[in-house]
């Protein structure tokens, strides 16, 4: 099917996959925006808070951003699932630090502040802590996350932390039991969804990627799927593959609004 489906559009490859590299990405406004404040942050060892819906292109962001470092001057620890308490997310860190966890909160959390002093002060190297979803986090844990950022009476910070994670995140921080978290944020940025103008380039550029540079989705179509989109790249993905295959069906040259309009009904149906 897929041969099928590339051979009728002249494509040299699937367009609006998620296996891009980084310099492959498409650059719009709050991508550029949220890729500059997660490298100042990472530049900095500053605790960031990077918010949008789902689907807006936060980890994107990120993957971007981490392309861009000397990898051997830093160590990204990744945490995709934070839902493993205060002791998961030390545990997570010495893992990643090449050290074998101690079996007690009283002294795993030592032992994690400890690899991350060593990793900065000795071998030279950022510890980067990235959480996904970070909306999910709970009190403790972001208390927690605050007292990693402490280092040296509060004169500096052992690593930079990048906290990902739906809007929520930003409300959930805002609490004052929270203040002193707040208080340590340096960099905050929710991305918004690309305009009109720019989900029309967004398109384009990735039917350049496989190969086609003609126009392809008529402007109604575009309209279409960015309104039903909202402007966000992974819905905006989703509603175009859909529109391909329905075109596709039909044996049209191009994406019309009915083809669009079939891929919404499909897309949006319960």
């Amino acid at each position: 099917m897929i041969d099928k489906l590339t051979a009728h559009w002249g494509f040299t490859r699937m367009p609006f996959g998620k296996d891009l590299a980084p310099s492959m990405l498409h650059r719009h406004s709050s991508h550029a925006q949220a890729v500059a404040r997660i490298t100042w942050c990472i530049g900095e060892r500053a605790l960031g808070v990077i918010t949008g819906e789902v689907g807006a292109g936060k980890t994107v962001a990120v993957r971007a951003s981490l392309s861009q470092l000397d990898h051997p001057r830093h160590k990204v620890i990744y945490m995709a699932n934070p839902a493993v308490g205060v002791a998961g997310i030390h545990h997570a860190i010495v893992s990643s630090l090449g050290g074998v966890p101690r079996p007690h909160k009283s002294t795993l959390i030592p032992q994690a502040t400890d690899m991350l002093a060593t990793e900065n002060n000795e071998r030279g190297r950022v510890p980067i802590l990235i959480i996904e979803e970070a909306h999910l986090l709970d009190h403790e844990q972001l208390e927690a996350i605050r007292m990693l950022t402490n280092d040296e009476m509060d004169s500096s910070s052992p690593l930079a932390c990048l906290l990902i994670g739906q809007p929520t995140l930003r409300h959930k921080i805002k609490l004052g039991v929270l203040a002193a978290l707040d208080q340590r944020i340096q960099v905050r940025y929710n991305m918004p969804s690309m305009t009109s103008e720019e989900t029309s380039s967004y398109l384009v550029h990735h039917l350049a990627l496989a190969g086609r540079s003609d126009t392809l989705f008529t402007d109604d179509a575009t309209t279409l799927i960015h309104d039903t989109a909202r402007g966000y790249p992974r819905a905006v993905n989703n509603l175009a593959v859909q529109a391909l295959l329905s075109a596709y069906a039909e044996g049209k040259p191009i994406v019309d609004e009915t083809s669009a309009r079939a891929a919404v009904a499909e897309v949006t149906a319960e």
